[in-house]
């Protein structure tokens, strides 16, 4: 799960890092990280789970 950004020709520093910010922020990194920052139970887990599904129900999405 890493990112590799490569310098284009003519491109700048800030390019480059707005590019990175621009991956970063698409792959969801930020997200899996506080994900994993805290061990959650397994109950909890499918709690969470079978709460999202019976949401996804009540609105219609299958």
């Amino acid at each position: 799960m890493s990112i590799v950004v490569r310098k284009k020709k003519g491109e700048t520093k800030d390019d480059l890092l707005n590019r990175f910010r621009k991956i970063f922020i698409e792959e969801e990194i930020t997200e899996e990280v506080k994900k994993r920052l805290e061990y959650v139970k397994k109950a909890r887990k499918k709690y969470e789970k079978k709460k999202a599904q019976q949401k996804n129900r009540k609105r219609g999405n299958s």
